[in-house]
């Protein structure tokens, strides 16, 4: 499907996202296959065993996705047991919680759809599909901006978000951006002007004008770049190297980015997850099987924490001392104590678990 035909092309559905509805526009022209879609007979007696099961305890669960099961796993927090695994679409890789908190978004690479559920009991509410390989998502922090990342595609789509008294929020598509290959993480400025966007298999970064979906620039950088993240109101960016064992951090504020320091942290740098007090980021190293503390006032490692079966995306709980990692490659939700620096246990979970997160976290 090419860009003029998306742009041309209209389609419209609604649900119901908590009171309000939701409007989503693609172009018409070409069938977008913005479609709306409720659970079958099957998945909504899955979805309220889930359901009940979290009830059943006070706190939020957590939420697993499993990549090549395509579904995700739902953890009690409490008993440390897996309650139910919950199918999605295929390919789940990143979850975003929705603007106002009711809905956790759920990105189906492979089967080009969302699965929207509900962040404090697992139930699943809603599926769009038809979104091109949403692989990685944002919106921009005023709202105004929905992005996201075709990583099999090598494009990003820039959607303009709109709030209607009457529909609630309205996303249109405004402009599929060509990449290099394989685009990967997206981070958006406090200011929600510009997108930067890492591609994996062609080591570059760009950076996207939100106002005119215009690229500002685009570089070459290390090996196979993941994760980024702005730091220094928004003066310097962070992108994990994780065909490497380093952080490349760049100052972002002119004209073009200049590379400023490149902290060294393991093997595969890769993901990153704030650690909530605006002074460090902890950051997974896939290879070395360890998550490395990153002070970003000295930008310097300042602790590092044992990650067993190569530790991908992180959340961290609202004790503020234990981190909730994805070890990949060993089917298992990994807990790290970080007071005593060692891993206090691990849940078995699917095929390689990879997106992780809990409405019971610390500040990001």
């Amino acid at each position: 499907m090419n860009q003029s035909s998306d742009l041309q092309a209209q389609s419209r559905l609604k649900t119901a996202l908590s009171a309000a509805a939701l409007l989503l526009v693609g172009g018409a022209g070409v069938a977008m296959g913005w479609l709306w879609s409720s659970p079958g007979p099957k998945d909504a007696e899955s979805v309220s065993a889930a359901a009940s099961a979290v009830q059943g305890s006070k706190a939020a669960p957590i939420f697993v996705l499993n990549s090549l099961d395509a579904n995700l796993s739902i953890v009690d927090p409490v008993t440390f047991q897996e309650l139910r695994r919950v199918p999605t679409g295929k390919e789940p890789h990143h979850l975003y919680l929705a603007p106002d908190e009711k809905s956790l978004l759920v990105a189906n690479a492979l089967s080009d759809s969302i699965s929207l559920f509900d962040p404090r009991t697992g139930a699943l509410q809603e599926v769009v599909t038809g979104i091109a390989d949403p692989y990685h998502l944002r919106f921009s922090p005023d709202m105004k901006w929905f992005v996201t990342a075709a990583n099999r595609l090598n494009h990003v789509d820039i959607y303009r978000v709109t709030q209607q008294p009457d529909t609630g929020l309205t996303f249109m598509l405004s402009k599929r951006i060509p990449t290099g290959k394989t685009p990967s993480h997206i981070a958006i400025d406090a200011k929600s002007t510009v997108a930067f966007v890492t591609m994996q298999d062609s080591d570059e970064l760009i950076a996207i004008d939100l106002a005119t979906q215009v690229p500002r620039w685009k570089i070459p950088v290390g090996k196979t770049p993941a994760d980024v993240y702005l730091a220094d109101n928004d003066r310097l960016l962070l992108v994990a190297l994780t065909g490497d064992k380093f952080v490349d951090v760049y100052n972002v504020t002119g004209p073009m980015p200049v590379l400023t320091k490149r902290i060294e942290t393991g093997d595969g740098a890769h993901a990153f997850r704030a650690w909530g007090d605006r002074r460090h980021v902890l950051l997974s190293n896939r290879v070395a099987n360890t998550i490395s503390k990153i002070d970003l006032q000295t930008l310097a490692v300042v602790d590092n924490y044992p990650a067993p079966g190569g530790p991908d995306c992180m959340d961290l709980l609202a004790d503020g001392k234990t981190i909730l990692v994805t070890s990949r490659w060993a089917r298992k939700l990994t807990f790290i104590d970080t007071v005593q620096k060692k891993v206090i246990r691990q849940v078995p979970v699917g095929r390689s678990p990879h997106g992780v997160w809990t409405l019971d976290h610390a500040p990001r």
